[in-house]
């Protein structure tokens, strides 16, 4: 099957304002064109959205007359998340989940505005893609196993989520830093990567079995949900080890969750005979984006300073968290 692109997808007559455009065009525009958004635009490049949810959070305790006369980027989101025509069906289906975003504006590879993709449209492509191969399961019953396997890796493939844990996968992360980490270059905007790793899990499994190593796996992964903020995204690196991205944070902001994961998941006191502790401890190694005032050109360079982070934190006796020091000492100067 051929990966479905965003621009077989997208609505291409979308709606957009100037920055300067008043709030009551806006609003007129949205009611007389049942549309549930406006995308703001500048030099056709989108620069922000104003979405239903957008106008109730701004009329929501207002305790007098809105002035409909100011411009729309008083009351915009920006930057606003948009998505490359050529990206694929998996990629925007990521973004709308990690993101919690309900409009992605569509751009060419010179960041030109050229449609609108919603969820709604997301749901309805992946639901006809499943029930398809649903059918080509049906049809292909009497084929080889090689044919079935097939079938069934493709159907693997428009997965977003580890099974086993219930958090995002691999092929989810890489296409969530992806576009992390592009916002975070085009907006100067820093963001963190805090890599997890469970303390001597191997003994674990070779002390309780694989099948009570993948209980624990579960439930430090429901312990470690539970603890994060509702816009931080969780999935699983490989193996023991999670990957945690931490929008809009830098190296200083990411001592807090970092250190507070590590405590919580000790609390627990989940028994571990064959640790020094007697229970289930993390270790936990952070890096942001932005290294002494530079942003790293990608973003397995920062999986990889904070990999060495969570190497400092091992070395150190684990059960702790080590976020970059580098980083650490720029914020604090900021």
């Amino acid at each position: 099957m051929k990966e479905v692109l965003v621009k077989t997808l997208m609505t291409e007559d979308v709606m957009c304002l100037p920055p300067g455009a008043p709030l009551q065009q806006a609003v007129s525009q949205m009611i007389d064109n049942s549309y549930s958004c406006m995308l703001v635009k500048e030099d056709n490049i989108p620069i922000g959205i104003i979405t239903e949810r957008d106008l109730v959070a701004v009329l929501h305790g207002k305790n007098q007359p809105l002035e409909m006369s100011l411009p729309v980027s008083n009351f915009m989101t920006s930057p606003v998340m948009s998505l490359n025509q050529n990206e694929s069906l998996f990629d925007a289906m990521v973004m709308s989940r990690a993101e919690r975003l309900r409009h992605l504006p569509v751009v060419n590879d010179k960041d030109r505005l050229v449609g609108l993709v919603t969820q709604s449209d997301i749901a309805d492509a992946h639901f006809h893609i499943m029930e398809k191969q649903a059918e080509m399961i049906e049809q292909s019953i009497a084929a080889k196993t090689a044919d079935l396997q097939k079938i069934n890796d493709e159907l693997q493939a428009l997965s977003m989520e580890d099974h086993l844990m219930e958090v995002g996968n691999r092929r989810a992360m890489e296409v969530d830093l992806n576009h992390t980490h592009a916002s975070a270059l085009r907006y100067k905007l820093a963001y963190s990567i805090l890599l997890i790793d469970v303390d001597y899990f191997k003994l674990y499994n070779d002390h309780y079995g694989h099948q009570k190593g993948d209980e624990a796996l579960k439930i430090l992964a429901d312990l470690l949900k539970k603890n994060i903020r509702a816009a931080d995204r969780l999935y699983r690196y490989g193996g023991e080890e999670l990957l945690l991205v931490l929008p809009h944070t830098d190296a200083s902001q990411a001592e807090f969750p970092a250190n507070k994961l590590v405590s919580e998941i000790a609390a627990e006191s989940i028994p571990h005979d064959k640790s020094p502790n007697q229970f289930l401890t993390i270790s936990c190694g952070g890096a942001c984006a932005i290294d002494n005032g530079q942003m790293f050109n990608r973003w397995e360079d920062v999986v990889e300073m904070a990999d060495r982070s969570l190497y400092q934190a091992k070395k150190g006796g684990r059960n702790q968290a080590v976020i970059s020091q580098s980083e650490v000492a720029l914020s604090k100067s900021l």
